[in-house]
């Protein structure tokens, strides 16, 4: 598990899938809201005018030197519904985010979001 305190100071690193692929460059942690530990990070991607981010989960990420390899592929990646640089998911596209990699949803007791960032 990668944790929190670490994972911060790879922002502005590359993102790689499990081919070592770039993906993009890591824009912010994520965590379970739940549990208060690193659950996805967002993902600048797109042409350099035309940036905007995606969401990867951290489940079996691997932090090296210079790059935080992912367990999704590229493609898989890229096609996750994307908020722009400057936005925040709203909280009724969160599911939709957990729904694209196939991993449950489980909003809080009171319908708290799933994720928040830090």
């Amino acid at each position: 598990m990668i944790q929190i305190a670490d994972i911060r100071e790879w922002r502005t690193h590359d993102v790689v899938d499990a081919g070592g692929h770039k993906i993009g460059v890591l824009e912010a942690v994520y965590v379970d809201t739940s549990t208060d530990e690193p659950a996805m990070v967002t993902v600048q991607v797109g042409l350099p005018t035309r940036h905007h981010l995606v969401f990867v989960p951290l489940t079996g990420a691997i932090a090296g030197p210079e790059y935080v390899k992912v367990d999704y592929d590229k493609s898989l990646v890229k096609n996750c519904p994307a908020i722009g640089m400057d936005d925040v998911l709203p909280a009724e596209d969160e599911a939709a985010v957990f729904a694209h990699y196939g991993l449950p949803y489980q909003p809080g007791v009171n319908g708290e979001r799933q994720l928040a960032r830090r």
